[in-house]
């Protein structure tokens, strides 16, 4: 089992991520071992790269911002790359917001180097052998991000529970990306402000 570590919540500590290559059929469990940490979530067709999991086609076509069970989340061609099969969790999963990056980080007040899941998801292809150009909206697994009155996107701890998981099913050849995203200025990893570990398996 991948362990995709978090570090201990200082905003030194390394938030990681990790990329694996996932055959068409195979099932992916993603594991929430303490229940707040949220994990971006991307995938590219193995033999294409430049084809990728789009959040933007896949509200198009499932006409909804959480995904649901039997949902697939397509690509920016519209191809099934990912179908959410089993979803032990309250459900709640950001399609909305973009990976964290440096940018972010300096506008939240950062003045150093954060860890962010953008640069989590370059160096984990980057371990593949894989480059891309760009840094397509992830699918933000237990990311609690409702929107509320006036069309305001609200940002909560996540709702789930330790050990909360969910499985996904790839319908083409391709690369999984998670990043256990580092953020520990805004409650979007819990009210400790504390990322943490999570898990994946590749069924």
């Amino acid at each position: 089992m991948d362990r995709l570590d978090a570090g201990g919540g200082a905003r030194e500590a390394a938030g990681l991520g990790a990329a694996a290559r996932v055959a068409a059929g195979r099932r992916v469990r993603v594991i929430n071992s303490h229940g707040t940490q949220v994990l971006d979530t991307w995938a590219f067709n193995a033999a294409d790269v430049a084809e990728h999991m789009s959040m933007a086609h896949s509200r198009s076509v499932n006409s909804r911002i959480y995904p649901a069970v039997g949902d697939a989340q397509v690509s920016n061609r519209r191809r099934a790359m990912l179908t959410l099969v089993e979803d032990n969790s309250p459900g709640l999963h950001d399609t909305l917001l973009c990976a964290c990056s440096r940018e972010i980080y300096r506008e939240l007040g950062v003045e150093a180097y954060h860890r962010n899941c953008e640069d989590n998801l370059h160096e984990a292809l980057a371990a593949l052998g894989i480059a891309v150009t760009e840094t397509p909206n992830p699918l933000n697994l237990f990311m609690n991000t409702p929107v509320v009155e006036n069309g305001v996107i609200d940002r909560r701890a996540p709702a789930s529970k330790p050990g909360d998981d969910l499985v996904l099913r790839a319908e083409m050849d391709l690369v999984i990306v998670f990043s256990a995203c580092p953020q520990d200025i805004t409650p979007i990893n819990g009210p400790e402000l504390t990322p943490r570990d999570a898990h994946f398996r590749i069924e």
